[in-house]
């Protein structure tokens, strides 16, 4: 049987597709391929980091205050560091960044009106 061996991109409509790209560069680094979009090599990734497909209930409001049936989890070097960049940028902080043994959250809602979590994962040998 074949098997999905990853997720092989993140896809959504945007009214504006050129201003996520241009804010997402701006304000967390990522760098934009013509055409394509972002790309995040799996050689990036650190240690502990992985990707994560779940579905939640419908009736969950873990991704409130976004009405929009999905959220964005992001991987990022420092948490404190990339809530106090969006922030500059415009974005409206969501909530405490929690901290737990698999690392620690973060959420933000972006131009777009997206709930995006923002994830640090743990940097020791756990």
């Amino acid at each position: 049987m074949a098997k999905v061996l990853g997720i092989g991109g993140v896809f959504f409509k945007s009214p504006h597709p050129g201003k996520p790209y241009q804010w997402y560069e701006r304000w967390l680094g990522f760098k934009a391929e013509p055409g394509s979009g972002f790309a995040f090599p799996p050689q990036d990734m650190p240690r502990h980091g992985v990707t994560v497909w779940s579905a939640f209930e419908s009736t969950t409001d873990y991704f409130a205050p976004s009405a929009k049936e999905y959220m964005f989890n992001l991987i990022v070097d420092d948490l404190r560091g990339a809530l106090r960049q969006v922030k500059e940028g415009g974005a409206e902080i969501i909530g405490e960044i929690g901290e737990y043994e698999y690392g620690k959250f973060g959420w933000f809602m972006d131009p777009d009106g997206n709930k995006v979590e923002l994830w640090e994962p743990p940097t020791g040998d756990q």
